[in-house]
């Protein structure tokens, strides 16, 4: 995919197309909601910011997650320590920050449209929910499980067996974050916003969904191409 975007660009349009430029926005101080109907020379000028730099940052960004839907197949035939070390890279990491960035855009829709929208108090609850299962089960992954897996070839009898409980227990908690997704899938209708959402309502509706995405891919590596070599 090409970069798409330019000065000129209206900074509603990039935020929609791209969904992580508001975090870029964020930190410049410019409106990408209410007032994201602007050329972003525009909105950087009034910010005082160079909208320059502002496209080189999100340049950078675009080149670091355009790449995030990949073709699994070619982990098949890749060493465990490989696929180990990609999905600590290529997902804990971005999994961590995407976390930690979309928080306080969760918290503010809920607080601004919980009243009248009583579907966004259970998205907050299941958004923090799913957040604190992920950081925990991707913290045990790293300390735990992983360093485990790395020595199951030459592990043999009791602790060989523990091993495998706790690659098990993993699946488990893989099960349960799906069960967590599909459960917003469900009360966002298919992460719908309605017609009268405002810009920050529609930006949490599309990071859940990308979120999802990344999380079913990264599962899908463990589940079906990492684990199957220890307990099948």
């Amino acid at each position: 995919m090409t970069y798409p975007f330019q000065t000129d660009s209206l900074v509603k349009d990039i935020v929609n197309e791209f969904p992580k430029a508001a975090d870029v926005f964020k930190r410049n101080r410019i409106d990408f909601c209410c007032g994201g109907n602007i050329p972003l020379d525009q909105a950087a000028s009034e910010k005082s910011v160079d909208a320059n730099e502002i496209i080189q940052e999100l340049q950078q960004l675009f080149d670091t997650y355009k790449g995030s839907k990949e073709d699994v197949a070619v982990w098949t035939d890749s060493a465990s320590d490989v696929i180990i070390n990609h999905v600590i890279e290529h997902y804990h990491r971005p999994l961590e920050e995407e976390l930690a960035n979309l928080s306080p855009y969760v918290t503010k829709v809920a607080k601004v449209h919980g009243g009248h929208r009583p579907e966004l108090l259970k998205v907050y609850e299941l958004f923090y929910e799913l957040k604190k299962e992920l950081l925990e089960h991707t913290a045990k992954e790293e300390e735990l499980v992983f360093p485990m897996l790395q020595k199951l070839d030459t592990t043999t009898g009791e602790t060989r067996d523990e091993m495998i409980k706790e690659i098990t227990e993993l699946e488990k908690e893989h099960d349960h974050a799906g069960a967590i997704l599909k459960e917003l899938r469900d009360i966002t209708s298919d992460f719908q916003p309605p017609m009268d959402a405002c810009g920050t309502y529609r930006l949490v509706y599309k990071r859940l969904e990308l979120l999802e995405e990344q999380t079913f891919m990264h599962v899908h590596l463990e589940n079906n191409i990492l684990f199957p070599r220890y307990i099948s």
